[in-house]
């Protein structure tokens, strides 16, 4: 983007002045509302590809497991002499372990304070109190 050198009349009055500053002024708005349409629209667009990729991943992901399940299912049932509700049971109980242990490490992490979050709320408190104080 090429920038224009704006020559201004050494003998330009006041007003004359203030008008060129409101024009200036309204043409930066304009670009930058124009700047921050473009950023928003890359940002939509990358957010789209990764919504996908991240749908895709999950797909493949889900796929997996299903076919893991049935072999794990499969290997304990030859295991228990051909008996597959045998390894049917045993894999949805190893499952439904896991399924646990992973629900109280998220509800966990969940329940730990924020440290950020308490900084800021602090930090605005003080700001608060700052503002409200007389200035002497």
């Amino acid at each position: 983007m090429a920038i224009d050198r704006i020559s201004t009349d050494p003998d330009a009055g006041i007003p004359d002045l203030l008008r060129q500053l409101g024009d200036d002024s309204k043409r930066l708005v304009a670009d930058e509302v124009r700047l921050a349409k473009l950023e928003m629209q890359e940002s939509v667009q990358r957010a789209g590809h990764g919504a996908v990729q991240l749908a895709v991943a999950f797909g493949v992901g889900i796929v997996m497991l299903v076919a893991l399940t049935i072999f794990l299912a499969t290997l304990i049932g030859r295991i228990a002499n051909g008996h597959m509700w045998v390894g049917a049971v045993v894999t949805g109980l190893i499952e439904l372990a896991v399924a646990v242990m992973l629900l109280r490490r998220g509800l966990g992490v969940l329940r730990e304070p924020s440290y950020s979050l308490e900084a800021t709320r602090a930090a605005l408190k003080d700001t608060a109190v700052w503002a409200r104080s007389p200035r002497g």
